[in-house]
């Protein structure tokens, strides 16, 4: 499938020709992407393929040297004020303040998003509860552990009800349990008529929740389209391994582990 074909349709996300060089190194590459309204969108690709600078771009944390990001028709650098407005994040590294409370930060969160404060204490309560931070919404958030990080951090991308969401590696160091629980949301903000966008290196969690997958490397989408065109008669991880020219094995050599 042709990654620079013509959006058809509503688009939730639509990156045209990014390029992003840090020094000597090209990290994205003239990357062209197509997000369909209402998909459940998964990212993958090696390390060092692109995808965290790719999504940073798309989402106005990082500028491009080069190409255009629309969310939802809106022109994420020409319009910002309201291609964010449409839009949660959750990056990955995400730095929060740190010396407020988990119900303190959506509050805080959400009141800069223009909700009012009734609102705003409503809905922190309802997202502490479903990602099950309600014992521990009075504790900083300098203490919290990195899979509750993980959770506060998606709970502040959800605050404002967004129509797309980006999420950059959601399920890094989350237990099963809650991991279960993220599904469920996410499942179901698609199921709304949300869309979602997410990056991950476990290919069978995006072969479980995706519909529609991308697969980067050295900058480039290599592949793009529904998961059943994306991984063929195969498993997703084999046509992984395939497009980005990785090999499986790893046995040979390192005779002296077994001696």
């Amino acid at each position: 499938m042709d990654v620079r074909e013509i959006h058809r349709g509503a688009t939730a996300l639509a990156i045209d020709g990014f390029t992003r060089r840090f020094g000597a190194t090209v990290a994205v590459d003239d990357l062209w992407l197509t997000v369909p309204s209402g998909s459940f969108f998964g990212l993958v690709g090696p390390n060092g393929a692109g995808k965290t600078t790719a999504l940073s771009m798309a989402v106005g944390l990082l500028r491009p040297d080069a190409g255009v990001a629309r969310i939802f028709g809106h022109d994420v650098w020409a319009d910002p004020t309201r291609a964010k407005e449409l839009v949660g994040v959750l990056p990955d590294g995400l730095s929060l303040p740190e010396r407020l409370t988990g119900r303190e930060l959506l509050t805080y969160t959400a009141r800069l998003r223009g909700l009012n404060r009734a609102t705003a204490a409503e809905r922190a309560d309802e997202l502490l509860r479903v990602l099950e931070l309600t014992d521990s919404d009075g504790t900083m958030v300098i203490d919290y552990s990195a899979g509750m990080r993980k959770k506060i951090g998606l709970a502040t991308a959800l605050i404002h009800a967004p129509k797309l969401l980006v999420l950059d590696e959601p399920f890094e160091a989350v237990d099963p349990v809650s991991a279960s629980t993220i599904r469920t949301i996410l499942t179901r903000f698609v199921a709304a008529g949300g869309s979602v966008v997410l990056s991950s290196h476990v290919m069978s969690l995006v072969e479980t929740i995706c519909d529609r997958v991308a697969v980067i490397t050295r900058g480039r989408v290599v592949a793009a389209g529904t998961l059943a065109e994306v991984r063929g008669a195969g498993s997703l991880e084999d046509a992984f391994v395939e497009l980005v020219g990785g090999r499986v094995g790893g046995g040979e050599g390192l005779s002296w582990l077994a001696s």
